[in-house]
């Protein structure tokens, strides 16, 4: 190990490299291909709820594809309620097939808002997933409903900017 400062250290890689570059970055052309398709699948909470807040119509409906449960334990306000499993029998009566629906799920940690995606779009929605899902939707600080009514928590300072509208990314 080669000691950079009192408590940083970094562990020399094949070729003297570190690990970060152990595998070199992608070529520009490249790199610029992958993050414009990630940005065709994903979307995440605070633009979300930016265009949720705008008024009108924001274009897309919100898909909380988690169970009953956890619907009731909190979902963003105006989503659709449909789990994941439900999706295949359901999906053709809830959802306007010419409307994009953003699909969500506990947080990164559960891949039900990537399946729930995955069986709309086999049914010729298109989709893109909401990351961060619910739990960084509260955890952002935007208001969300439960069975006993509204609720909203303070933005998380290791989430969200705390005292300005948006993040400057």
């Amino acid at each position: 190990m080669t000691e950079i400062g009192p408590s940083l250290r970094t562990v020399a890689g094949a070729g003297g490299t570190n690990g970060v570059l152990r595998v070199p970055p992608a070529p520009p052309a490249a790199a610029a291909a992958h993050f414009r398709a990630s940005l065709a699948f994903h979307t995440d909470v605070s633009d979300v709820a930016a265009a949720l807040a705008a008024g009108g119509d924001p274009g897309f409906v919100v898909l909380d594809a988690r169970s009953t449960g956890s619907w009731d334990q909190g979902h963003v306000p105006g989503a659709v309620h449909l789990p994941t499993a439900l999706v295949p029998e359901q999906a053709e009566r809830l959802l306007d097939r010419a409307v994009p629906v953003v699909t969500y799920c506990w947080g990164p940690g559960c891949d039900g808002a990537a399946r729930a995606a995955l069986a709309l779009a086999e049914r010729g929605f298109r989709v893109k997933e909401m990351l961060g899902g619910f739990e960084y939707w509260v955890r952002e600080g935007f208001a969300y409903e439960t069975r006993e009514g509204p609720g909203r928590r303070p933005a998380d300072a290791l989430t969200a900017p705390v005292g300005a509208d948006a993040c400057g990314c």
